[in-house]
Formats: C-alpha cells, structure tokens, sequence
C-alpha cells in the first residue's frame, strides 16, 4: 500500500503566503511582493514600449491594481505571472494610445500548429568574429530586439530574456501555447536576420 503523502511534505511557494497575507490587509506582505517583483515587472514594461518613462509610470500602474484585485488572484498560477500579465496588458494599452492610427494586435499571422514547429529552430544569439566587447554586445541586442513588431517583442521578451517557461508565457498573454511557440520562433528568425545584416554591414565597413 502506498505511502499517503502528508501535508507538511507537499512544498508550498512561498508567495502564496505572503499574497494570503496581504488579502488579509496586512501592507507589509504585499511590500515584500513589490520589492520581489518590481524589478521584473518594470523589465518587460521597458522591453515592450521601448520607453523608461513609460515604464516606470506601468509597473507603478500594474501593482496599485493588483493589490486593488487581489481577492481575484485564484492562485491557479505563479504570482509572478499574474502579475506579468497584467504588466503586458498595461504596456499595449499604452502603445496603442501611442499609435491610435494603429492597432497592436497580438495574434497576427498565426497559422502554425504546434506540432509544425521545430524545437530550437533559431538560434537568436549572436555569435559575432568580430572582437565586440559585452557592453557593445548588449546595446546592439537592445536595438535589434526594439526593431521586433509588439507582438514578437512581448513573446520574445518573456520567454528569452525574463525566462518564463512557454506553458507561463501563454498564462501571460492568454494565448495558446502553439501559439507562443510560433511568435518566439518568428521572433528569433528575425531577430537573427537583422543581426546578420549588422554584422554584415560592420564587415563590409572600410578599417
């Protein structure tokens, strides 16, 4: 007969306490989730409108309304993605009031099935012979990943740079997973053929 696995055994994240806690009104717990998170969350802010201002003012924005909402936070996911989600929506909505011309749609050119994407197809870093320091590595990153549509940027930014897991990414953005995997995948394409061209260019360039 199997052994019944006690309660005190089955691990516990820790931020279900603290967010129990501060459901409970307790402000210090919710700070402590703050000074954990605001990092990450004013991160992807940053990556997706391209803008520090505007960042600072949506990760402000993303946690005054998650303590207002709380009470919705069922804990059938990571804290952590709760929160990113919500920091994503509050950065498209600010790129479309930045671009009323435009919509930013986040499900454009969408066609391929999961099973139709090759796993680690691209590979989006770069691998320069050029003699590039980090710093300069970095900021030529930083231009390229700014070039990317909305759309890739978020997945792209998500999944490589903040690290969530493809299943956490698609709880993020309320997309599917097949979904996900096609964005990143275009993303990384991309991404590796505009780096190309820069180091091209550089090559090409007279010493």
């Amino acid at each position: 007969m199997p052994a019944i696995q006690s309660p005190e055994s089955v691990e516990i994240h820790p931020d279900v306490e603290l967010v129990a806690r501060a459901k409970d009104g307790d402000v210090a717990a919710f700070e402590r989730l703050v000074r954990q998170y605001d990092r990450q969350i004013f991160r992807v802010a940053q990556h997706i409108t391209q803008n520090r201002e505007d960042a600072e003012d949506i990760t402000q924005d993303v946690f005054f309304k998650a303590y207002q909402k709380l009470e919705q936070f069922q804990g059938n996911s990571k804290f952590s993605t709760w929160l990113v989600r919500i920091a994503v929506n509050e950065s498209l909505m600010r790129l479309r009031k930045r671009k009323t011309s435009k919509t930013v749609s986040m499900d454009e050119d969408v066609h391929t099935e999961e099973g139709s994407i090759p796993r680690d197809f691209a590979e989006w870093r770069p691998n320069p012979e050029q003699e590039f320091n980090q710093s300069e590595l970095g900021e030529i990153l930083r231009k390229t990943i700014q070039g990317l549509p909305p759309g890739f940027r978020t997945v792209f930014t998500l999944r490589d740079i903040e690290n969530l897991s493809t299943e956490e990414t698609a709880e993020a953005l309320g997309l599917s997973v097949p979904a996900v995997k096609s964005r990143l995948l275009r993303a990384r394409l991309q991404l590796r053929e505009r780096l190309s061209r820069y180091f091209k260019r550089k090559e090409s360039q007279p010493a």
